[in-house]
């Protein structure tokens, strides 16, 4: 630990989270105020020395990484960073202190970050890493040993992860120069035990690294260039047309989160701080930039990495809208990206299938503007474009490489003033034209907005007759028993909680049913938290879904409701009702007369009302809701202090079960397992059914191909032979007949022709043969795989029919499975494979005839 003067010299690394206390704990280790801190954000990595009680300290302040980020959505730029922050201080650190707060839950989402960062230094990093706990003064009277079994698995698991080596920092007390003194002193122990080691960059990756960021300079400055040719190029065209834009008309358009109304702010000069809320309707403002009349639409976003498809039609309805606001159109469409993020493959399909709702032409007048530029710290936008990979470069070049970047927290007028002249070029450059939009889509909107109320009326009507006619036979029943089904990351826990006014499920996904009881609104409570299903059914394991359905047996008396929770902010299409409908038919049919709609992220409707919301969305959504005989219910969890909305739930909870003349859902527990049973019984005789189709498949591929390269090969041989005839002719004939030159060299450059067209063919067939070996091993692999599924123990795609009325057993299963393996597979009149179902199959005495060919014929479809 030794430095080479024999000097005792310590070199340390903080890393961690973004506002944990980094660049305080390292002014407290030095005893001075050496790095800034409080508002000012650690962009880069920045180092200092000093000398504290004998020893030489070297302390690197590294940048925090994005809590609320997983590994996957952070920059390439961060990641590269971070992984060379211990060449920041040769040879290596002996220490990272890993920096957490204390008045933060440390949950297991924080777990996974953390993780996740420290795997890109390999496991080795754990060696060398110790806790360093901030805002000590949260502890109160309390140890920190009390906190760390209290505050959960999260936090013991980081603990015992660095060997329990952790310390505390009050860093209002920097004056205590004893908590600086021993954690030094445990600095010191651990570096004895690893025996003075330190941890050190392998020169690989560093070169590798290093590499990297070097072409990603040479292809930011390239791009630099190119965007200044074109503004000079603009800036001529301007000039020389002498045109002025005394009204400007803007929409901005982006994902959530990645602050859109921020540099609708700052474009305005309107300085106010903004309220968090989300925007969920296209709203037009208004406001002069110097001489120029702005109108500036703002629009709501979509999630950053869905598909337009899997957008709720209200915010797809609002994007398209936003172009009518500002007649006779925009000028240009303000793209806006979050430049402190990633953005991948997955993030443009997102944009692209966005921005096509708008109509042809949009990206003529598209301008990407990247926002939080504060963030890139010492890189241009160019090295960020180019770092980033091949996804946000083919964004920019559909835009025409028009970008811009903005510092929402810098006032900065420049900023503005620079991007109001892109705008400008841009606009210039589409003949100073607006952006027209198909009046179509207009009255479209317009069409659907009438039916939705219309629709949105009606079932409200219903809804409200309904709970009228119950209102007088229902009681006021003094113990509820609920249990609450859905897909993950619905928000059952959160509701779970609201429900029950305290915390008693964690927010973070559980992975086994929890029961938890509470005194709410002069009623006994019982809530059962249930494992959340995926929307892919595949993904769904035996044991889980009867972990699903365990939550059940926790109430042997049975519940008064089944409550589906949906989230209001995604949409619900038919991957979503497969798989709800998969699992409510695990259960006994009659459970739909005792289940409710609970919708969560109420706070989503804005001004809208939960019945538009229903008409509006996908058809599936009604289905839900008609098949629950249109009992549903909305909560927002972000108004948690409303127990209004807690208790109108349980008023109509009352009502449903008045309803069922009081009856409770108790169904068979054996049933139910049963139905699992058969369930993935079916998965694997649809496994096994594709399974078939794909060998079919293959082998006559594997027989057009073998065709074609006999066709070839005859081919090839009468071009060969017919050179070999043409050369023999050459010899022998009377070269006198041939004395014009003309057709001399016609017939010798229709031989070249032939052994041109003779050497392709050869090479057609010689790319064959290698095709002929793949199809082979692929249908030698599909038989194999056909044979295994035989064992049993095969899981695949699952269906979402599952009726006991039709129960099968076992054995009648196998008995299938071994069927399907025989079916002659032909094709149709127009040409599509299809089952020969043989009338002798032995089959028809075993299952009724209808059933296998309703079943099979719903498998193929799909």
């Amino acid at each position: 630990m030794e430095n080479e003067l024999g000097e005792k010299e310590i070199r340390l690394i903080l890393i961690g989270g973004r506002w944990a206390g980094k660049s305080s704990s390292g002014n407290t280790i030095l005893r001075e105020e050496r790095f800034e801190c409080g508002r000012t954000r650690t962009i880069q990595s920045e180092v200092r020395h000093g000398d504290v009680d004998g020893r030489k300290l070297i302390v690197v302040d590294a940048p925090g990484w994005n809590s609320s980020l997983s590994l996957t959505e952070i920059p390439e730029r961060d990641k590269q960073t971070f992984k060379l922050n211990a060449s920041k201080c040769p040879p290596g650190p002996n220490v990272f202190l890993l920096v957490i707060p204390i008045d933060c839950a440390f949950t297991a989402e924080q777990k996974r970050i953390v993780e996740e960062h420290m795997k890109l230094l390999e496991k080795r990093v754990w060696k060398y890493t110790m806790v360093l706990f901030t805002c000590g003064d949260f502890l109160g009277k309390r140890t920190i040993e009390q906190h760390i079994e209290s505050e959960g698995d999260a936090l013991k698991w980081l603990i015992e992860r660095c060997r329990n080596r952790y310390h505390v920092f009050n860093n209002k007390e920097n004056y205590n120069s004893t908590q600086v003194t021993q954690l030094l002193e445990k600095i010191e122990e651990m570096v004895g035990h690893n025996k003075s080691s330190y941890y050190e960059v392998e020169e690989q990756i560093f070169n590798i690294i290093r590499e990297k960021q070097r072409e990603v300079a040479e292809r930011a400055e390239k791009r630099r260039r190119r965007a200044e040719e074109q503004r000079q190029e603009m800036k001529i065209l301007i000039q020389e047309e002498r045109k002025t834009i005394p009204k400007l008309q803007i929409i901005l358009l982006g994902s959530r989160s990645v602050g859109k109304t921020s540099v609708g702010n700052t474009i305005l000069g309107i300085m106010e701080q903004e309220d968090g809320r989300r925007t969920a309707q296209s709203v037009a403002r208004h406001g002069f930039v110097g001489k120029t009349e702005i109108t500036l639409v703002d629009t709501p976003g979509w999630w950053k990495s869905l598909r337009a498809f899997d957008t709720l039609e209200a915010i797809k309805e609002e994007v398209m809208r936003s172009m009518f606001l500002c007649p006779p159109g925009p000028h240009v469409f303000l793209l806006v990206i979050d430049a402190d993020a990633s953005f991948k493959a997955k993030h443009l399909d997102a944009v692209t299938t966005h921005m096509e709702l708008l109509g042809e032409g949009v990206w003529r007048h598209t301008v990407v503007v990247f926002t939080r530029g504060d963030w890139l710290g010492p890189n241009t936008i160019e090295q960020y474009i180019e770092g980033e990979g091949e996804a946000i470069q083919s964004l920019v070049e559909q835009c025409g490489n028009r970008y811009h970047v903005i510092d929402n927290k810098k006032a900065d007028e420049t900023q503005i003033t620079e991007l109001l002249e892109k705008i400008t070029w841009t606009v210039a450059g589409n003949g100073w034209s607006h952006f027209f939009p198909d009046e179509k889509i207009f009255l479209t909107i317009e069409e659907k907005t009438r039916r939705v109320e219309e629709g949105a009326r009606l079932r409200q009507s219903q809804v409200k007759a309904k709970r009228k006619s119950l209102r007088g036979s229902k009681d006021e029943l003094r113990e509820l028993r609920i249990v609450m089904l859905g897909q993950k990351t619905s928000g059952k826990s959160a509701t779970r909680n609201n429900l029950l006014r305290k915390d008693v499920f964690a927010t973070c996904a559980n992975t086994h049913c929890q029961v938890e009881e509470g005194e709410v609104a002069g009623r006994r409570i019982t809530v059962i938290d249930s494992l959340g299903w995926y929307e892919e059914s595949s993904l769904c394991t035996k044991e889980m879904d009867k972990e699903i359905v365990r939550g059940l047996s926790m109430s042997p008396l049975g519940v008064h409701a089944v409550l589906l929770v949906v989230p209001l902010d995604l949409a619900f299409r038919e991957a979503q009702q497969v798989a709800l409908e998969e699992h409510m038919n695990l259960l006994d049919a009659s459970v739909w007369k005792h289940t409710m709609v609970l919708f969560t992220y109420g706070d989503k409707l804005a001004d809208k009302s939960v019945e538009e919301h229903i008409e509006r969305e996908h058809r599936a959504l009604r289905w839900l809701v008609d098949k629950c005989e249109n009992k549903y219910h909305v909560v927002n969890n972000m108004k948690r202090a409303d127990l209004n909305q807690v208790t109108e739930l349980f008023e109509k909870i009352e009502e449903m079960v008045a309803g069922n003349s009081g009856r409770l859902f108790c169904p068979d527990m054996n049933n139910i397992d049963l139905n699992i049973e058969e369930k993935f019984r079916r998965r694997q005789l649809k496994h096994v059914l594709k399974q078939r189709l794909e060998e079919e498949y293959r082998r006559r591929e594997l027989e057009m191909m073998m065709g074609f390269r006999e066709k070839l090969l005859e081919l090839q041989a009468d071009i060969r032979g017919s050179v070999t005839s043409t050369k023999s002719k050459s010899l022998i004939g009377d070269m006198a007949k041939l004395k014009a030159k003309g057709v001399g060299q016609k017939k010798k450059d229709g031989k070249e022709k032939k052994e041109i067209i003779g050497e392709k063919i050869s090479q057609e067939i010689e790319k064959l043969d290698k095709d002929i070996m793949r199809a082979t091993d692929c249908l030698r692999k599909s038989k194999d795989l056909l044979f295994e599924d035989f064992k049993g123990d095969s899981l695949a795609p699952s269906i979402a029919q599952s009726s006991p009325e039709r129960r099968i057993s076992t054995s009648h299963f196998e008995n299938i499975l071994q069927w399907l393996s025989t079916l002659q597979i032909s094709t149709n009149v127009e040409n599509q494979l299809t089952l020969n179902f043989s009338q002798t199959s032995g089959y028809g005495s075993e299952l009724p005839q209808d059933d296998v060919v309703s079943d099979t014929e719903a498998d193929i479809s799909e």
